[in-house]
C-alpha cells in the first residue's frame, strides 16, 4: 500500500502534521475501522503501521493472530523506537 494514498484516503491529506486533534482522532478511527475488517496480510500490517504511526495501535500480540505477522510487527514496532532514539 501507498503510504500516501493511505493518507490521502483515511485522513483527506497527505500531511497528516497539519490536522487538527479532531482531524486526526477521525482518520484514526477509519483506519482502525479499516484495519479491523481487512482481509489481506500485507494490507492490514500496512494499516496497523498507520495507526502505530499516528500512536492508536494495538499490541501486536492483540493485533496479529499470526505469529508471524506479531513477530514482524514486534520487529517493525522496535527498529521505530531504535529510530525514533537515535533522533
Amino acid at each position: 500500500m501507498d503510504l500516501d494514498a493511505i493518507s490521502h484516503h483515511f485522513f483527506g491529506t497527505t500531511d497528516i502534521d497539519t490536522l487538527s486533534s479532531g482531524a486526526l482522532e477521525a482518520g484514526r478511527e477509519r483506519v482502525s475501522i479499516a484495519f479491523g475488517t481487512e482481509r489481506d496480510a500485507g494490507r492490514k500490517f500496512a494499516l496497523w503501521a498507520v495507526l502505530r504511526a499516528t500512536g492508536d495501535a494495538l499490541d501486536p500480540m492483540r493485533a496479529f493472530k499470526d505469529p508471524r505477522e506479531q513477530r514482524a510487527a514486534q520487529m517493525y514496532a522496535s527498529a521505530i523506537g531504535a529510530a525514533d532514539a537515535d533522533d
